[in-house]
């Protein structure tokens, strides 16, 4: 449902129906001479973004040693 007020009367009580229309959802026209200049409504939520912190537990699959350096200790002077 949209509610429609002058932008002298929004103009006047802009605080008040800036917070009606976030408590109710409902968005108001604003009118200047009676054609609409305005439309206040309220933002869309923020989408909810999932962690990616665990995402993929159980679904990955560690094959040999992860602590042990890739490169054998005698090639570290070879790639200074």
């Amino acid at each position: 449902m949209t509610e429609t007020i002058s932008i002298s009367e929004f103009k006047a009580t802009c605080l008040k129906i800036i917070d009606q229309v976030k408590t109710t959802g409902m968005s108001i026209i604003v009118t200047k001479r009676g054609e609409p200049y305005a439309l206040v409504t309220k933002p869309p939520e923020p989408e909810k973004t999932e962690s990616w912190i665990g995402k993929y537990k159980g679904e990955i699959k560690i094959t040999g040693d992860i602590i042990k350096p890739a490169v054998d200790e005698n090639d570290w002077e070879i790639l200074k």
